[in-house]
């Protein structure tokens, strides 16, 4: 079978992966790596690529679903082996991007051998989390599989439940199936890691929710909830637009409370990326301005 050469390029949250994917207009189309661009109407607080970069490197998986449907690693990994296959056949090389580590390393090194969705079960939950709640069902999972309540965010209905559903279907906790140890082999990876100073990364984050809020932020998440997006729907729950729902509901912040409050996330968050991505092994890191360093790799590799 052919293995598909497949570049890797991540990063915390601002450290540049936009411009730097300029780089490949000529040898590759993106597939993207973040949770979140996926969501259709979240464009300023996501980040996402401007109409001259996409122009110039096709990318995929962006705009894709709407704002109230679960996207998961396991959703994530189908559509991207599909896309890698069709960018391979038309003579380009994928190259996916972007910052969601779990979704990253199930790619890599495959899906956990969890079992399958159980639809009696599924609907015995949701039916359960109609009349109970979600904190009873996060109080259960808890005494279920603590690891997995530990790791799942609270407001995180989607897996909350796919957690209990693979306890009550197998008896087996979700964080007793692991990854596999060695990558998959219809791929050969090239990682490249792009990291900055900490002192400069924490100056961009800032210096990018400023500009977020000057293009209307505020109003991009007002007209999310005028069409009907909850807050606890997964995009509205995340950074950069959940601190708007809070500020709603205690009534106390002003919008430059919340400004700062998103950076102190948005910061927070990327501390967590840079300690996840330096546990991956053969990693080429480089700065985003250093293309020179990395591109007899990448010749190499391709």
């Amino acid at each position: 079978m052919e293995t598909i050469p497949v570049i890797v390029v991540f990063g915390p949250t601002a450290v540049g992966k936009t411009e730097f994917l300029l780089h490949f207009e000529n040898i590759g189309e993106i597939i993207n790596l973040d949770s979140l661009q996926v969501y259709r109407h979240m464009s300023i607080g996501t980040a996402k690529p401007a109409s001259d970069i996409t122009s110039r490197v096709p990318h995929h998986l962006i705009d894709c679903i709407d704002p109230d449907t679960e996207f998961s690693a396991g959703d994530f990994v189908s559509r991207a082996d599909v896309l890698c296959r069709e960018i391979h056949s038309r003579g380009k090389v994928p190259v996916i991007s972007g910052g969601t580590g779990f979704f990253l390393k199930n790619f890599i090194y495959g899906l956990p051998d969890a079992p399958a969705s159980d639809i009696d079960v599924r609907t015995m939950l949701q039916r359960r989390l109609a009349t109970e709640g979600l904190e009873k069902l996060r109080t259960e999972l808890k005494e279920k599989d603590p690891l997995s309540w530990e790791r799942i965010k609270s407001q995180d209905s989607y897996r909350i439940l796919r957690a209990l559903e693979v306890y009550y279907t197998s008896g087996t906790p979700l964080s007793d199936y692991k990854l596999n140890e060695t990558p998959r082999k219809e791929y050969r990876f090239l990682l490249i890691g792009l990291n900055r100073d900490r002192t400069e990364l924490y100056e961009r984050i800032n210096r990018r929710v400023d500009i977020m809020f000057e293009a209307g932020l505020e109003d991009e998440y007002k007209k999310l909830r005028s069409m009907g997006y909850n807050p606890d729907s997964p995009g509205l729950s995340a950074i950069g637009y959940r601190e708007f729902s809070i500020m709603a509901e205690l009534g106390s912040l002003t919008r430059g409370d919340v400004k700062e409050l998103i950076k102190q996330n948005s910061r927070n968050y990327a501390k967590r990326q840079i300690t996840f991505f330096k546990a991956l092994p053969d990693v080429h890191w480089i700065h985003p301005d250093d293309w020179d360093s990395i591109i007899e790799q990448i010749n190499s590799f391709i």
